[in-house]
């Protein structure tokens, strides 16, 4: 562990230069965008980044999952430079030969025996658009399912999936109709009766949603994020996801894998549905794909992708050429060992956050797989009420401690390191965090130390 770490440290935070940018931000940014503390990154290597000020951190949220080798891999980065030397955009009315190469290596790690074909996007969101219309043209079906919980964007046809909090959705009513949304099963917060979760789910959407609400015969795809991100990192039990497809093939629907987050090695394998051995009809990708570079993709099987044809769906800036650069080095290095690192490292995590559980009350569940690992923090382990203010209290005071930390769901933490993270970062994180925790559990729960 380094000397950072071996002892209490508090930063004045935000400093001098990041509170001037801060200040200038406020008067011309969008007050839409929700800055949990005020950090203000002046660069980054690996999994430690630096504010303007000059104070180092450690890096547990790579930008949303998103540079997934790291900030500013040399690899990447020569990647990016060798292609802005050649030419800088070309849109998708031409060819170039890295968008291409794109494609066959992704049809060539998605979990899908047969062919598949890609469309390349800017973005997650976008992703989510383009699948929901090649659903609906590949099935001539208009209905979909959709779970409480889910994060699938912002725009409007993604936004009619997205549940994981209020705001998203209020004010922008109505967004695109025909979703249906049923429980997604958490087996630390139940929301169905039933010991198996994933049973009890799809016992719900074939005999109460399929009857009441909307006939299978009208769905043209279930999407859903394997593991869920915004929602909780909720892990479903093993009986969902393999059920679901069985489901879905019951009734001739698509099964959408949105893998914007969980894909790309973060959970030790190339897309999180490897987990359950199950194919999808549709996979989304973005976020990670690119180390931080904007694009997406989804990727269908040819025989979906051959239902429409030229002019049905485009845009100007999907595959462009320092984009698919950036996104066939990160894939080169995520296969050449840091997929296996994220399995390893992920396991270190996961043992070592819940070694904690015993000296810290607040703590109520941990899951994840590989480098998704969420811990969700409660306020009385018999209650599991959510602790809001314990949250929000470590958030703040990890910061100060030199450890940046993102929320999902209620009151969950989530631990999302670049892929290439040592065990070295990840203890010294750890014991930052560690102190975070007590210093915020002190101040919410007094003298309850320990369980």
């Amino acid at each position: 562990m380094s000397t950072l770490a071996t002892q209490e440290r508090l930063l004045t935070l935000p400093g001098p230069k990041a509170r001037e940018i801060v200040e200038r931000d406020a008067n011309s940014i969008s007050p839409s965008y929700a800055r949990v503390y005020p950090f203000v990154m002046s660069h980054g290597r690996g999994s430690e980044v630096w504010d303007v000020d000059g104070n180092r951190f450690i890096d547990f949220t790579a930008g949303i999952s998103v540079t997934a080798t790291g900030h500013c891999h040399p690899q990447v980065v020569q990647a990016i430079k060798d292609a802005a030397d050649k030419f800088i955009h070309i849109s998708s009315d031409f060819y170039h030969k890295s968008m291409i190469e794109l494609a066959e290596k992704l049809d060539e790690i998605v979990p899908i025996q047969e062919h598949c074909q890609t469309f390349l996007t800017n973005s997650g969101t976008e992703s989510v658009e383009g699948a929901i219309k090649l659903a609906r043209r590949a099935t001539g079906r208009m209905r979909f399912i959709g779970f409480i919980g889910g994060f699938h964007g912002r725009t409007l046809g993604s936004l009619a999936f997205t549940a994981s909090k209020h705001t998203q959705q209020e004010g922008f009513s109505p967004a695109m109709p025909g979703v249906v949304h049923i429980p997604f099963p958490n087996p630390y917060r139940p929301l169905l009766v039933g010991d198996d979760q994933g049973l009890a789910v799809l016992d719900y959407l074939e005999n109460v949603v399929f009857q009441s609400f909307v006939p299978p015969h009208a769905v043209a795809a279930v999407l859903l994020e394997p593991i869920q991100g915004e929602g909780g990192y909720i892990v479903p039990p093993d009986s969902f996801i393999p059920g679901l497809r069985r489901l879905c093939d019951k009734y001739g629907i698509l099964l959408i894998a949105d893998e914007v987050q969980s894909g790309i090695g973060r959970t030790g394998k190339w897309f999180a549905m490897e987990h359950w051995g199950v194919e999808p009809d549709i996979v989304l990708s973005a976020k990670g794909i690119a180390s931080g570079m904007p694009i997406g993709a989804f990727i269908a099987r040819e025989s979906l992708m051959d239902h429409w044809g030229r002019g049905a769906h485009g845009n100007t800036y999907g595959g462009n050429p320092l984009c698919t650069a950036a996104a066939l080095a990160t894939l080169r290095l995520v296969e050449d060992g840091m997929m296996e690192n994220a399995a390893r490292m992920g396991h270190v995590m996961q043992q070592k956050v819940r070694d904690m559980m015993d000296r810290h009350p607040s703590i109520g569940h941990v899951r994840g797989k590989g480098l998704m690992v969420g811990m969700e923090l409660v306020m009385d382990q018999a209650t599991k009420e959510p602790a809001r203010q314990i949250l929000k209290d470590l958030l703040q005071t990890a910061f100060e401690r030199g450890l940046l930390l993102l929320p999902c769901g209620v009151s969950t933490i989530r631990f999302m390191p670049p892929l290439n993270v040592s065990e070295e970062i990840v203890e010294e994180g750890l014991y930052l965090f560690d102190q975070a925790l007590t210093a915020a559990e002190e101040k919410s729960l007094g003298g309850r130390n320990g369980r």
